[in-house]
């Protein structure tokens, strides 16, 4: 089941990187009152963090077993 899950987190990892070197170009993001310009591929790694971290958080937060008082 280990090797299953390194082989999936691979082939995933190799699709992340190819689709973020194939999009290099500069794109503005409109954030709230702020446009930021940012290399495309920038942006999507942020938004990939932002959602591993929010995953990470929710599965740590969820797999829990209640507190009993």
């Amino acid at each position: 089941m280990k090797t299953m899950k390194n082989v999936t987190a691979a082939v995933l990892l190799a699709v992340v990187v190819i689709v973020v070197f194939q999009n290099t170009e500069v794109v503005e993001t409109k954030l709230l009152l702020v446009t930021i310009s940012m290399p495309r591929a920038l942006l999507l790694f942020l938004t990939l963090l932002i959602g591993v971290i929010i995953g990470l958080l929710l599965g740590t937060k969820l797999g829990r077993p209640p507190k009993r008082e």
